[in-house]
């Protein structure tokens, strides 16, 4: 009898043990599926890669600049950048903007023009709300970032960015260089000003998410700016070289914070600005700085979304550098995108000069790839197509617009 108990006692705590093993093996297994990508996003990976494989120099060097056009058709111009540079993609301006129907035909019209390529093109404006607007005059204004802030209303700046949102993706743009996360807290900042949600670090923060927010809930990519932060500058880098004399401690407790929020909810674009911050590189401003761009911005902040510049064609960049010689500079230093907004020369120029430096080595080969990876990744990801775009329902997003003053009667006043 004793023999039987001791025998069921021991068959009873190795039943106990191998379940356990059982279950260890099994948390084991969890653990290790949980860190590898699902099936879906290895698939996307290795379509991205085959497709870049397949890409010549010149396509993949037109991948990494955006630019302008002139007047408000395609040209003989936009056509070869299209056709010959293969650019990826066009910002369009007020200059560009007559009407709406003028602005449909236009966008349209580059969708067309870019039925030759594989790759979709990014179609991006300047779209802040307030004084920074593209839109057409048959639209309604939208209040100024600054008004959001006075408010300070989480619901009104996810409305502001959704409408907008509606607006830019109804006439087929895909991509918004907004919201502004700057700070403003210099009141002698000539560039900044009511583009600002606030002079606190905090609500520019949680405003600037709602708004980026709104903007990804009509299926535009926000690109948020300017990195590392514009708002205590007085100097407007459209004309010079603004000089910020903050150290990195600074930086991470004050301007970085609204970035360092976007880039946790995995924002997908981030705008570079032409400041020169010389306790952190003396040598070079943001946009081709590869302290600011690679060291801060990717390894530090854990950064792997698209990086773009402002524009190169502003008095920062042409007054101090040669603009081929600053587009180089800026994909060494880890930009992806190099924004050339105006000028076909400049663009040419910038196009030419990323070329010569690929073959030349000056621009590891790789080092492209990585760049062109996160922009195929990006087009994919918001499903961009050169599909054909019907005309707008302008009345239905007027209505949002007054709905929008209606509920926050604080924005007339």
């Amino acid at each position: 009898m004793v023999k039987k108990s001791l025998f069921l006692v021991v068959a009873f705590a190795l039943s106990i043990y191998v379940g356990y093993l059982a279950v260890q093996e099994s948390a084991v297994k969890e653990k290790e599926n949980a860190t590898l990508p699902p099936a879906s996003q290895v698939e996307q990976e290795n379509s991205i890669r085959e497709t870049i494989k397949k890409m010549s120099l010149e396509e993949k060097v037109g991948q990494l600049v955006i630019v302008g056009a002139d007047g408000y058709e395609i040209n003989a111009h936009v056509e070869e950048l299209i056709k010959e540079y293969h650019v990826g993609g066009f910002v369009l301006f007020k200059k560009n903007i007559k009407d709406a129907r003028q602005l449909l035909d236009l966008l349209n019209a580059l969708k067309e023009t870019n039925a030759v390529n594989k790759i979709p093109l990014f179609l991006s404006v300047d779209e802040e709300g307030g004084s920074i607007s593209r839109m057409p005059d048959e639209f309604m204004k939208m209040p100024t970032s600054q008004q959001i802030g006075e408010i300070n209303s989480k619901s009104l700046s996810y409305q502001v960015g959704s409408i907008i949102g509606e607006e830019l993706e109804s006439f087929g743009f895909n991509m918004d260089f907004a919201p502004v996360l700057d700070i403003n807290s210099n009141p002698d900042n000539p560039v900044i000003g009511d583009r600002a949600f606030g002079a606190n670090e905090n609500v520019v923060k949680e405003l600037g998410i709602q708004t980026m927010e709104g903007l990804r809930s009509q299926n535009i990519i926000p690109v948020v700016k300017h990195f590392p932060g514009h708002g205590d500058t007085s100097v407007d880098s459209h004309v010079g070289l603004p000089r910020v004399n903050h150290d990195i401690d600074r930086l991470k407790n004050f301007e970085l914070v609204p970035f360092a929020a976007a880039i946790k909810k995995e924002v997908e674009a981030v705008m570079v600005a032409h400041i020169l911050l010389p306790k952190i590189d003396p040598n070079y401003p943001a946009s081709f700085s590869r302290t600011i761009i690679t060291d801060i911005l990717r390894t530090d902040m854990k950064y792997d979304g698209v990086v773009v510049t402002d524009d190169m064609t502003m008095g920062a960049v042409l007054n101090n550098y040669e603009i081929g010689t600053a587009a180089v500079e800026s994909i060494k230093a880890g930009s992806d995108i190099v924004l050339v907004c105006h000028g076909y020369e400049n663009e040419k120029t910038v196009l030419k000069a990323i070329k010569q430096a690929v073959e030349s080595g000056a621009i590891p080969q790789e080092r492209i790839d990585q760049s062109v990876y996160r922009i195929l990744r990006l087009k994919q990801k918001y499903h961009l197509t050169d599909e054909i775009t019907e005309f707008p329902v302008v009345q239905r997003i007027n209505d949002r617009i007054r709905g929008l003053y209606k509920d926050f009667p604080a924005l007339t006043s």
